[in-house]
């Protein structure tokens, strides 16, 4: 097979992975432009049409499905030849690319890095401090660490690598004003600060002791979509809010914020990682994960 050949076979797989020529061209280093004409070469070579085009996504034809398939068996192949000299050593190298809560990523993931760039000197990393909800596949990352649930996403796969205690909390000032809730009933009498997205919006998981859990969504008049934003919020006395311990901690100890609701018990949040669905998982990828794992276990913190 001619190397031209297979290079539009493999932006054709590129294309299919991302849904569309924008990510699949940048998954192989080619501008969506670029990514069309391979396409059309391949589907004029072939003499079929190989996938429906809109103005914002892809999909298969029945041709493309069938041509997809017989491709995947090939690259599998592939990986499988490459896994059989390569398992031995497995060292991390290349370019390691991560999306990371904000808050989270500079508090608990940055210190990490540190020493996985100091045990792994092939790899560098690159990394997005968001907690906007990232297209891994379309915008190009391995990884992805995410706080509270795994992604209804089938192209990734999910690990849990920490958990970590959440406390409903409020500054003094808002509660001498508002009076302090002791009751999950009395949270409707009272300012709830949620998280809310484009894809989701917070509820509070809580039980009374003994009791079983229960999905809280409070009376809300302000939405964030960053927790640091509602840690804020919370110090400044606009409401109450329901926050993981590794951004509240030193405010609950130095009395910026108090714990409330005494007679409940909040549900430790996940941290997540996140990352595509591949038989064989790069190195960088499979190290830093471990390397979270031993040093955060599962266990709430």
């Amino acid at each position: 097979m001619k190397r031209a050949h297979l290079d539009e076979i493999l932006v054709f797989m590129s294309v299919v992975d991302a849904g569309s020529f924008v990510g699949g061209g940048r998954g192989v280093g080619l501008t969506r432009s670029a990514a069309g004409k391979a396409l059309a070469r391949l589907e004029s070579r072939l003499g079929v049409r190989l996938l429906h085009r809109t103005t914002r996504q892809v999909s298969l034809t029945d041709d493309g499905r069938v041509f997809h398939e017989h491709c995947l068996q090939v690259l599998s192949a592939l990986e499988d030849a490459e896994a059989s000299v390569g398992r031995h050593t497995g060292t991390p190298q290349g370019v390691l690319r991560l999306t990371v809560p904000g808050a989270f990523g500079r508090l608990l993931v940055l210190p990490l890095l540190d020493e996985y760039l100091r045990a792994w000197p092939e790899v560098q990393v690159e990394v997005s401090f968001t907690d906007r909800v990232v297209d891994l596949i379309e915008e190009g990352f391995d990884l992805a660490v995410r706080i509270h649930a795994a992604s209804a996403d089938t192209r990734l796969v999910s690990r849990l690598v920490a958990r970590h205690r959440v406390f409903v909390c409020a500054a003094p000032s808002y509660l001498r004003a508002r009076g302090e809730p002791t009751t999950l009933e009395e949270l409707a009498e009272h300012d709830c600060l949620l998280f809310s997205s484009q894809t989701r919006r917070q509820r509070w998981r809580l039980r009374e002791k003994g009791g079983d859990w229960v999905s809280v969504e409070g009376r809300s008049r302000l939405r964030l979509d960053s927790g640091e934003a509602i840690r804020d919020a919370a110090v400044a006395g606009l409401g109450l809010a329901w926050l993981p311990g590794f951004l509240v901690d030193e405010d609950l100890e130095h009395g910026r914020l108090k714990a409330v609701l005494p007679s409940c018990e909040s549900e430790a949040v996940p941290i997540m990682a996140l990352y595509p669905s591949k038989r064989f998982l790069p190195a960088k990828v499979r190290r830093f994960i471990d390397l979270m794992v031993e040093r955060w276990g599962t266990e709430p913190r």
